[in-house]
């Protein structure tokens, strides 16, 4: 079998294009042209020697070869640009004041830091893990420099959608997951984290449009309360599939009420971060990018 050397230009092209959900989006973002990208296309098609795309509709969409490939795709881009910037940015010096929620706490927080300290590591990172609602309030009084938290940023002006994520119901693993919410004559028993919460007002209105009642059957500070709650089976609630722990599953039924797609937006305390805080940014944006599922990536 004659070894493959795919071509790190070709796969960013590929890569930028299932990001923006558009190629000739990517070909304006890298400043090629339309027909430049989609000849590269081809030739990644011919390289792999399979089909990536297939048709959907009036667009298209990948193939299981090609998602495999688009995973790979981010990984060798993730390696190039960190080797990259581990030549360039070795003397890149600072502080840096980081803030996730918690639903990136353990899944995402020791890859960008690991990611981040090897390319440079004389800076230092100081990193909170915290409600969305209050690390919107910290980068907006300037305590934290960058954040990663749920919504729309709110009124913070520096605000960058990184993806948009469909809220899902969530019950105990044990549970059937075709089975009812509840019993039919009694209120749907609701866990959910303490008010303010994106997630418990979107669950609490979708119940109350469809005409379901329900009850707080389980309040807690912490989304490790609430997951112990739900798994436990105290209630339902809604998050999204990202970081969803075992003892829990995502409940399937026709009747459930609909939630919408919740954003996940990157948060910057300045319009001009200083090349610290830039490059953390980069590296946090891109690893989101690269946790979720290709339908969640935001066009």
């Amino acid at each position: 079998m004659r070894r493959i050397t795919f071509d790190l230009d070709v796969l960013r092209s590929f890569a930028v294009g299932m990001e923006l959900g558009s190629f000739a989006r990517a070909a304006k973002r890298l400043g090629r042209s339309t027909s430049a990208v989609s000849a590269q296309l081809r030739k990644l098609e011919e390289q792999a020697g399979t089909p990536i795309f297939r048709k959907a509709g009036r667009g298209l969409a990948l193939t299981e070869a090609g998602e495999t490939m688009l995973a790979y795709a981010r990984r060798l881009l993730a390696l190039n640009d960190e080797a990259a910037a581990a030549v360039h940015g070795t003397d890149l010096q600072g502080w840096v004041r980081l803030g996730l929620s918690e639903d990136f706490g353990e899944a995402l927080l020791p890859a960008v830091l690991g990611r981040f300290a090897r390319a440079h590591p004389k800076v230092r990172i100081e990193a909170r893990i915290a409600r969305s609602f209050d690390l919107l309030d910290r980068v907006g009084s300037g305590q934290l420099d960058l954040a990663l938290a749920w919504g729309d940023g709110g009124a913070l002006p520096h605000a960058e959608r990184v993806a948009e994520l469909p809220m899902r119901w969530v019950g105990p693993a044990a549970a059937d997951g075709s089975g009812a919410y509840g019993r039919p004559d009694e209120p749907l028993p609701l866990a959910a984290l303490e008010a303010p919460c994106l997630l418990r007002t979107a669950a609490t209105t979708a119940l109350d449009r469809a005409g379901i009642p329900w009850r707080l059957a389980f309040v807690s500070p912490s989304l490790g309360g609430l997951w112990a709650a739900v798994a436990a089976g105290l209630g339902v609630t809604i998050r999204t599939d990202f970081g969803l722990p075992a003892g829990v599953r995502v409940l399937q039924q026709a009747a459930a009420p609909p939630l919408l797609a919740l954003p996940l937006t990157l948060l910057r305390a300045e319009a001009e971060p200083d090349p610290v805080t830039a490059r953390l940014a980069a590296i946090l944006a891109q690893s989101v990018r690269d946790a979720l599922p290709v339908v969640a990536a935001a066009a």
